[in-house]
């Protein structure tokens, strides 16, 4: 296990506010997705309030705006399942959204179009526009924002799938470095292609020769996402150690084989053992039908730095607490680099959180300036924030400001 850790401490954080901050969403209109037949909200940069019934529609907006990450959103569903349905069928769904300038010199500022492909709604494609040029992938919208979320599922996250931590962990990364979806991309599906060539048997010439490429390849990539994650979690130790405050300081560490030989050995020698481990273990990876050694198997640990309780082992509220502090860490880390500070999205943030912890929460994200979209039942729970936040009533599929 590869462990960074520092000492123990109570998490806060100073009150930073860069001279250019991040983009932030300006406007969000949203056509056929979900409970919305069509809906506009425009915002400034201050944190956005929705409050409102549960089955409002609350999580429907935050959902939307995470479509502003690569992949399939908060809810990871399948993009024909966002459809609005009306008499029975279905509507593909669609969003514009226009991201503001952290400056306001109109530098940073941009429309991002996306939705399920109306062309062809037989597939489960997702097309994207960014200033109304067609993009082949969603690489271009990493550049443009990093987006980070916490939902009520995320609560228990380290009761969770090792794959559920993996996917924190890579939005984590990824905020920080736009590239690494790409390398994770590309590692992924040299990994699904080798598996297809070891389910069809495999052995000398063509296909012995191809297999070893594709090792080559997911040994090259499968290092760099690993040397990625290491780099995040070392920055994220040395924010957390400067931390003071109310949320529990976490302690992270990764569990991975690769994790650990880059611990011990230079990035090139790492590869060669991947590399050479993937060729060994082509019979046992073809009985299994999955690799059994790479990134993809790699789990994000976290302890509580007074106590040195494995999160798992703590409840619900101070797990919450804790995803929270480590949320906040990035945010600080990332305002270190003008203009990538990452929009929030926050959804049922007060729930489990006491009154002195909200505060907290709520005083860090204006010190920050970070624009930040969080929902609750009541508007009451917001209270804190006064003017320096933009409050929105969601009932019955309608979006009122007050």
């Amino acid at each position: 296990m590869a462990q960074l850790r520092a000492e123990p401490r109570i998490l806060a954080f100073p009150a930073v506010r860069p001279a250019a901050g991040g983009p932030y969403v300006a406007r969000l209109q949203l056509t056929d997705f979900r409970s919305y037949a069509g809906a506009i909200i425009e915002t400034d940069g201050r944190p956005v309030v929705l409050s409102g019934p549960n089955g409002a529609g609350k999580t429907n907006l935050l959902e939307a705006l995470s479509f502003l990450a690569p992949g399939r959103g908060l809810r990871r569903a399948r993009l024909a399942e966002i459809d609005r349905r009306e008499d029975g069928a279905a509507r593909p769904w669609a969003l514009a959204i226009r991201l503001g300038s952290p400056g306001g010199d109109g530098s940073g500022e941009c429309d991002i179009g996306t939705g399920r492909d109306a062309e062809d709604p037989a597939r489960e494609r997702r097309s994207l526009r960014i200033d109304g040029a067609p993009q082949r992938g969603q690489t271009g919208l990493a550049e443009r924002v990093a987006l980070l979320w916490l939902t009520p599922q995320m609560d228990g996250l380290f009761l969770d799938s090792r794959s559920a931590r993996r996917r924190f962990l890579d939005r984590l990364v990824q905020a920080f470095d736009p590239g690494h979806g790409t390398r994770l991309n590309a590692y992924e599906q040299a990994t699904a292609e080798r598996l297809r060539l070891l389910r069809g048997g495999f052995g000398n010439g063509e296909t012995g020769s191809w297999l070893g490429a594709l090792e080559q390849q997911i040994a090259e990539q499968g290092v760099a996402v690993a040397a990625a994650r290491l780099d995040l979690v070392a920055r994220l130790a040395r924010v957390l150690e400067a931390a003071d405050g109310p949320f529990p300081r976490p302690a992270l560490a990764l569990a991975g084989d690769v994790e650990s030989w880059l611990e011990e050995m230079p990035a090139l020698a790492a590869e060669e053992r991947l590399r050479d481990r993937l060729s060994l273990n082509r019979g046992l990876d073809a009985e299994a039908g999955r690799a059994l050694i790479g990134p993809h198997r790699t789990d994000l640990a976290a302890h509580f730095a007074t106590s040195g309780m494995p999160a798992g082992d703590c409840s619900t509220g101070e797990q919450k607490a804790l995803i929270i502090a480590i949320l906040l860490g990035q945010a600080r880390l990332m305002a270190e680099r003008p203009g990538r500070l990452p929009i929030l999205l926050l959804d049922e943030i007060a729930a489990h959180l006491d009154e002195g912890r909200r505060r907290a929460l709520y005083k860090a994200l204006l010190d920050l300036g970070v624009q930040a979209w969080l929902t609750g039942t009541e508007r009451g729970l917001f209270a804190p924030f006064e003017e320096r936040a933009q409050y929105f009533t969601v009932a019955g599929g309608r979006i009122a400001r007050n």
